[in-house]
């Protein structure tokens, strides 16, 4: 566990320390902005489909337990 956290500060401190003149930065792995807004916006897209998708049915639990509850009570009632 210690040599763990010992490799991820070491990892950490290369992005903290900005890197040196003759250092290269990896540029083949970064996405252009308009890129990175795009793929975003399209996850917030679909998670917003899916909140929907979860209220839906929660809403749907609802009455069913709803009619649930009162056909239990009318058959109660009626029972009398």
């Amino acid at each position: 566990m210690f040599a763990m956290s010992r490799s991820l500060e070491r990892a950490l401190q290369r992005f903290r320390t900005p890197p040196a003149d003759g250092d290269r930065v990896d540029v083949a792995g970064r996405v252009s902005t308009a890129a990175f807004r795009a793929a975003i916006e399209e996850r917030m897209r679909n998670v917003e489909r899916d909140l929907g998708d979860i209220k839906n049915r929660v809403t749907g639990l609802i009455f069913l337990l709803a009619g649930t509850v009162i056909t239990q009570l009318l058959v109660r009632v009626m029972a009398w």
